[in-house]
């Protein structure tokens, strides 16, 4: 029996002398590795602005912040993603509105169905690209700027991810990504802000540290003795040392990324030709993060998912389910939300590792006990 967890980091000795060195040089909370950071992703993306934070979750409020949007206000978001796509728009007192995925092939949220909750409230959209697979994010933006709307792209998922020549993060008003421990980029903690616009970097640099005009770091260097604060704002920093370990994530991601599109495509040779399930996003070509590998089980139900789940279990491969249906929690909780297609997947979905130091034996072995149940 092998033992074949659902991630495996990316570390090697070259994360841990950029953290040696960030130490050695005795500046460890936002200073230069928070810059340098900052640059080379916005420069691998081809975004003007980039603001390093403490979480994805930070990135999504400052957004929320940012584009005013406040009490009264309505903010249409998937269920089918992780809490902190909507928590955020709690965090400023306006109301998430649930919107479900376009099927069981394309877990991402529906265009169409984005267009019949909009009402006079409504200010913003946020779509989260799952797994790294791009939404349609031309009618999205067709959508939004017919009404008005502003779009804020929870790209957790996609760092290089593309759509239609376009890195995701990149398309809408807004784009925050994630350097949580098992995402494509892996700090430990840490998020990251980018935009176009100017006025938005400026306010999200404000705003992560206490609203101060100047950080400490430039005070430090003799660039400023003095501060005002001109609002009221947060502790939202990324530090050095965790800064230095995402530039070196930075520059292996896309190699990583290139093996698992390798791993993915094994998978998918391996699988398609079992009727009793799904393979989301099977056709897509476009260059993906491939963060997960989703298989959604037709005609099942949550027990029959769970026991196939304790079937891998016990042949020593973790599993997981991306993810439970955020409208079903209690603090959101609405008798009117009804999203079939979220509630099934959430049901139904199993997550099988993904990584890119999985080897052929591995996927081969997975697969053999995925066809194995069936």
């Amino acid at each position: 029996m092998m033992n074949i967890p659902l991630f495996d980091l990316n570390f090697d000795e070259a994360e841990e002398k950029a953290v040696i060195d960030t130490l050695r040089s005795k500046w460890i909370t936002t200073g230069p590795k928070c810059k340098e950071f900052e640059d080379l992703f916005s420069s691998m993306l081809g975004s003007k602005y980039a603001v390093s934070l403490s979480s994805c979750t930070s990135a999504l409020h400052l957004a929320m912040l940012i584009l005013g949007i406040g009490e009264g206000d309505e903010v249409i978001c998937p269920s089918l993603t992780f809490v902190a796509t909507a928590n955020c728009i709690k965090y400023v007192n306006a109301t998430p509105v649930f919107c479900d995925v376009k099927s069981y092939e394309d877990l991402n949220i529906d265009p169409v169905k984005i267009k019949s909750l909009i009402t006079e409230r409504t200010k913003a959209i946020i779509v989260m690209h799952y797994g790294g697979f791009a939404c349609d994010m031309d009618e999205i933006m067709r959508i939004a700027k017919e009404h008005n709307l502003r779009v804020i792209e929870d790209a957790c998922h996609g760092p290089l991810s593309e759509y239609k020549g376009k890195k995701l993060g990149t398309i809408g008003d807004i784009g925050c990504f994630s350097f949580f421990s098992n995402k494509n980029i892996s700090t430990g903690e840490g998020g990251m802000l980018i935009t176009d616009n100017q006025e938005y970097y400026e306010k999200a640099k404000l705003l992560r540290s206490h609203g101060m005009t100047t950080m400490s770091f430039e005070r430090a260097k003799g660039h400023a003795t003095e501060y005002d604060v001109v609002n009221p704002g947060y502790n939202y920093r990324m530090d050095d040392i965790r800064a230095s370990i995402g530039i070196v994530q930075l520059k292996k991601l896309e190699d990583d990324l290139k093996k698992r599109s390798e791993i993915r495509k094994m998978y998918i040779d391996n699988l398609c030709d079992i009727e009793s399930i799904i393979i989301p996003f099977k056709e897509r070509s476009e260059f993906s993060s491939n963060y997960i590998f989703p298989i959604v089980l037709r005609n099942s139900t949550k027990e029959k998912r769970n026991i196939i789940r304790e079937h891998l279990r016990d042949a020593g491969i973790q599993t997981s389910v991306h993810y439970p249906s955020v409208h079903k929690f209690e603090i959101f909780y609405n008798a009117d939300n009804v999203l079939p297609l979220t509630e099934y997947i959430s049901k139904c979905e199993i997550t099988l590792p993904m990584y890119s130091s999985l080897i052929n034996e591995n996927i081969e072995y997975i697969s053999n006990k995925v066809k194995s149940y069936f």
